[in-house]
């Protein structure tokens, strides 16, 4: 039967294309590969996949720069294979997600050379175009992403353009309609085509300030300042991003999508110290996003208290809109090496985050590898293919430690992804914890993940209920899911030595995590419970 909310609650796989599955030995993954491992994904038990951008591209930043936004650039297949891709997700009861990078182009897509060719051309404020200041300098402060100023200097139009990451991909201007509809056009393209969502990139940097103001500098601590590699967190972007004119577009976007059956949406808020305000604003009143997620999770940080912090600013914050938790994607370190203390066991976080993730009140998403508790990858830096970790190594090292290979055969060549030579090469330690090494292996985290999955399913408080957070003793986190007349206690201690502490004496464990812990023994309503464990259980007791 058609479910409207089937998002609400699911689990979402992220699939990085080009690190998946490759089929033709080119050393880069494509559609192809990922219609071949579909299986896997449906056996982990998610509702969706997510995938990133396949669309034509020159690829200076992996296919987040577009020259195409309709067709599917040949490194990674033809538009037959993404419906065939689409037709057998679909037969094994996946939806299919797809990234939308509607902020900006590609430098070369078609539209932004015909914007820079002259003043005067049908698409010259399709960008955004701005007069230098008298001394021939950029029009304002504003900074890149991805180091430097935000504006590039063209020399036929004798104007600077705006671009918040890279030099080739200048930013769209919303402020002009017909770019609007535009871009519209081709979401409705791959709604006819049958994609079920979209998650959208940097979804709060569509619009900027007409009047070109300066960011103000963010207070920030002298230690704060020493932990920053970029530039650009030393403003507070209250101009470039995040404006208020861009609600009317998300209300368009939604009413597109709404002319469709059981479609969603997704998108990326990356706001700093406001991103759960944003949240608010971008998923209420049922008319804009569905969901968005933020980088609250993808951080260092990883305490019951910081955790217990965002669960309590979400609920006091977003108050009718829909949240999907993440702890890692193509843009962070894998966080099992993140959350990993010196001395510990990347396999027991590996274990404890997933429990985690699949108890809190939301959507979640996970990262392909995750479920075979993958580290980041340590690589050289001629090895390196993302342009952002080049320009600030060795002080920030890029994101290519978490977008290689994914491993499926311990013993095959570049552990079965390629027969060629992969675009990113496949860490030796990554082989031991390949697929095949650990599907039908009832003790593996590959198959924990499975498990997990399939009891948040059948436990509804997990998946459509409310969240209450109870006092704890430090280092756990403890709360309730409730559901009608369901709930569920739900206890995590982050520490590494086991603890006992009170909890609702009627409380009954759940035997369905195979966790270090996961079966503390509640006597006489006290619970021990041992380091990085989990305790999930029945229980009478009322928020």
């Amino acid at each position: 039967m058609s479910d409207p909310d089937w998002w609400r609650g699911a689990a979402i796989y992220q699939v990085y294309p080009r690190s998946y599955q490759d089929t033709n030995g080119d050393g880069l993954g494509d559609l192809k590969g990922i219609s071949r491992r579909l299986p896997h994904i449906a056996s982990l038990g998610v509702e969706a996949i997510w995938l990133s951008p396949f669309f034509k591209s020159p690829m200076a930043d992996m296919g987040y720069d577009v020259s195409d936004y309709c067709a599917v650039d040949p490194m990674f297949g033809t538009l037959d294979d993404f419906d065939e891709m689409v037709a057998q997700a679909h037969r094994l009861g996946l939806k299919i997600i797809i990234d939308q990078v509607l902020s900006h182009t590609s430098d070369r897509h078609p539209w932004f050379v015909e914007s820079r060719a002259s003043r005067t051309n049908p698409k010259a404020d399709w960008f955004v175009w701005a007069d230098p200041k008298p001394d021939g300098g950029a029009p304002n402060n504003w900074l890149s992403n991805f180091g430097g100023p935000a504006w590039e200097w063209d020399s036929v139009r004798k104007q600077y353009y705006l671009h918040n990451f890279l030099t080739s991909q200048p930013d769209l201007n919303f402020h002009n309609p017909k770019v609007q509809e535009a871009l519209l056009d081709t979401v409705r393209f791959w709604l006819d085509r049958g994609v079920d969502g979209f998650r959208l990139d940097t979804v709060n940097f569509y619009v900027h300030d007409r009047r070109l103001r300066d960011n103000p500098p963010l207070r920030m601590t002298d230690a704060q300042k020493a932990r920053q590699t970029n530039p650009y967190e030393y403003q507070n972007h209250l101009y470039d991003k995040t404006r208020p004119e861009n609600l009317a577009f998300l209300r368009r976007f939604r009413a597109l999508l709404d002319e469709y059956e059981d479609r969603t949406s997704v998108g990326e808020v990356g706001d700093g110290r406001r991103s759960l305000k944003t949240v608010a604003a971008y998923t209420s009143g049922g008319d804009k996003l569905h969901m968005c997620y933020t980088f609250d999770m993808l951080g260092p940080d990883f305490s019951a208290e910081f955790v217990a912090k965002r669960i309590r600013a979400f609920e006091a914050i977003v108050k009718d809109g829909w949240i999907c938790w993440a702890f890692s994607n193509h843009d962070v370190n894998r966080h099992v090496t993140r959350w990993t203390k010196p001395g510990g066991s990347p396999e027991a976080i590996a274990r404890f985050a997933i429990a985690l993730l699949a108890c809190l009140r939301g959507s979640i998403c996970i990262y392909q590898g995750e479920e075979l508790g993958l580290e980041e990858a340590e690589l050289a830096f001629e090895d390196l293919r993302d342009p952002y970790g080049i320009r600030f190594w060795p002080g920030f090292k890029g994101r290519d430690g978490c977008r290689t290979p994914m491993p499926w055969e311990s013993g095959a060549g570049h552990a079965g992804f390629t027969s060629g030579l992969p675009w990113l090469p496949v860490p030796d330690q990554h082989r031991s914890r390949a697929v095949d090494r650990q599907d039908g292996d009832p003790d593996s985290v590959l198959s924990l993940y499975r498990q997990v999955f399939a009891f948040r399913k059948q436990e509804l408080p997990l998946v459509k209920g409310s969240i209450h957070l109870l006092d704890s003793p430090k280092g756990v986190l403890m709360f309730l899911r409730s559901f009608e007349n369901e709930r569920l206690l739900c206890v995590f201690n982050f520490s590494q030595s086991p603890v006992d502490f009170a909890v609702p004496a009627e409380a009954v464990g759940i035997a369905a995590l195979p966790l270090p812990g996961a079966h503390g023994r509640v006597e006489a309503g006290l619970l021990s419970l041992a380091g990085l464990g989990v305790f999930v259980g029945r229980t009478g007791c009322t928020p």
